[in-house]
């Protein structure tokens, strides 16, 4: 028997808590890469030292996703997200003190492992508070912080450095997430909803063993590429793959023998709309992620930008993806999968206007001359992100968002990696090849983004037409999935 869900009387207030923690975690993904010269010269560290202030960041986030998820699921949302965010504090604190480049890489570290861990609370709590069309309204404030977390990020990073100075400006960009984070903490701890009572579930350690080791080792050579981890590290992309498999053939074991698995994966097989959902995401984050670096090195290196001028040259694709993320989440319950082919469509327009753009348009004039198609793909951009979060865990059991909510996110972070090494690959190629020629090599990136995108849109159109009715439609046995907590 499906239980009544009642509504909280306080979700609003307690998704507003989620997603300014949640924004914060998301932030420092983007926002210290403007800040790395500025690192590298406080610090005195190497190029690849600086690097890893990122990279480290990245990979402990994408490792942390799916195990926190679960625990979570298994011992409380509350719990986890508290302890996450409090160590996201603590941490964020450590790495603006770091007297040497090797502190602060270790609390990027722990930073990383914090966000993480709160990431994948955020979609979960949202499946626990909300229903209906509230839980797409939920979802589309959740986009709207994704997009603008990520795009935004840069922006903030330069705002910083030019009040706070060079020298130590960076240490800033770590420091202003401590008051907000606190004052998050206490409200999360008097808003979000108290775990019921009840035995704790069973988690599965050897499954997280595996399925950390098999992240690790595909999301490493990505994460180092700058520092030739590609051509150095290959050969972990046929031992990632093998320790994937053998975690998919254990969780089928674990749960055959009835015992709670790290990520079920009949989640992928038996649940409407869930694998191509992931499949959707993850390709989007290709190009989604990928073009960041790329637009920073173009106006920063090739334009001479400040690294605030190159944040504000990006800010429409921002502004539009937070304004119609928001406007998404009230479509997404009429539109369904058709809100996401409609974005993507404008997505790949928007990107393949502004790599033509960026070719033809005269340098002095070209932050100007692609506001629009970058506007055009940012309102794309949000119609991507939180409807296709909505859509995929949609038939997702509340008592296995977190993890699933973890998976879908991994997926995109693996994304995010594969874009950010591809594309600076290809903007370092052609630069090379046409003797440093920025302008085409700019273009020539951008438009390969446009190509990531594309294949998601393929990925939304053959899940449009294997389920073409609403997202409240019936299963493939003609029954109607019911939403269990």
């Amino acid at each position: 028997m499906v239980e009544a869900h009642q509504p909280s009387p306080g979700r609003w207030k307690a998704l507003t808590v989620t997603l300014v923690a949640g924004f914060m975690s998301l932030l420092d993904v983007s926002i210290v890469a403007v800040a790395l010269p500025s690192i590298q010269h406080g610090l005195g560290t190497t190029p690849a030292g600086a690097q890893w202030v990122v990279s480290g960041y990245a990979l402990a986030f994408g490792l942390t996703l799916v195990p926190a998820g679960r625990l979570g699921d298994a011992i409380g949302r509350r719990t986890m997200f508290l302890c996450a965010l409090g160590g996201f504090v603590l941490f964020s604190a450590l790495a603006g003190l770091a007297p040497t480049a090797e502190v602060l890489i270790v609390a990027r570290l722990a930073q990383g492992i914090s966000a993480g861990a709160l990431a994948p609370q955020n979609s979960a709590l949202i499946q626990q508070l909300f229903r209906g069309p509230e839980r797409g309204r939920a979802f589309g404030f959740f986009g709207s912080t994704v997009g603008l977390s990520t795009a935004i990020g840069p922006v903030i990073g330069g705002v910083i450095l030019a009040v706070a100075g060079e020298d130590d400006g960076w240490r800033w960009i770590f420091y202003v997430n401590v008051p907000i984070g606190l004052v998050a903490l206490v409200l999360a701890a008097r808003l979000l909803p108290r775990a019921r009572g009840g035995p704790r579930e069973h988690v599965d350690l050897v499954g997280a063993a595996l399925l950390g080791a098999g992240v690790l080792a595909v999301m490493l050579p990505l994460v180092l590429a700058e520092a030739d981890g590609l051509a150095e590290l290959w050969w972990l992309f046929g031992l990632g793959a093998a320790l994937l498999v053998l975690f998919v053939r254990w969780e089928r074991q674990v749960a055959a023998r009835g015992r709670s698995p790290m990520l079920n994966i009949a989640l992928f097989t038996g649940t409407p709309g869930y694998g191509s959902g992931a499949l959707l995401g993850m390709v989007y984050f290709v190009g989604f992620s990928g073009i960041w670096l790329v637009f920073a090195l173009y106006f920063q290196t090739g334009l001479g930008y400040s690294p605030l001028e190159s944040g504000l040259a990006v800010t429409p694709f921002a502004v539009g993806s937070a304004a119609s993320a928001v406007v998404g989440g009230r479509l997404v319950e009429r539109w369904g999968r058709k809100l996401t082919v409609t974005g993507l469509s404008l997505v790949v327009a928007g990107l393949g206007v502004t790599a033509v753009v960026l070719r033809l348009t005269p340098q002095h004039v070209a932050g100007w001359a692609v506001a629009p198609a970058l506007l055009v793909a940012g309102i794309g951009g949000g119609w991507v992100v939180s409807p296709n979060t909505t859509l995929t865990l949609r038939h997702v059991p509340v008592s296995m968002a977190g993890a699933a909510g973890g998976a879908l996110q991994t997926g995109q972070r693996i994304g995010a990696a594969i874009g950010t090494a591809a594309l600076t690959g290809v903007f370092y190629t052609v630069l090379a090849a046409s003797e440093r020629d920025f302008p085409v090599a700019v273009s020539v990136a951008i438009g390969g983004a446009a190509v990531a995108v594309a294949i998601a849109l393929a990925v939304a159109i053959v899940e449009l037409r294997a389920r073409p009715r609403s997202p409240s439609s019936v299963d493939g046995t003609g029954h109607a999935i019911p939403d269990v907590t």
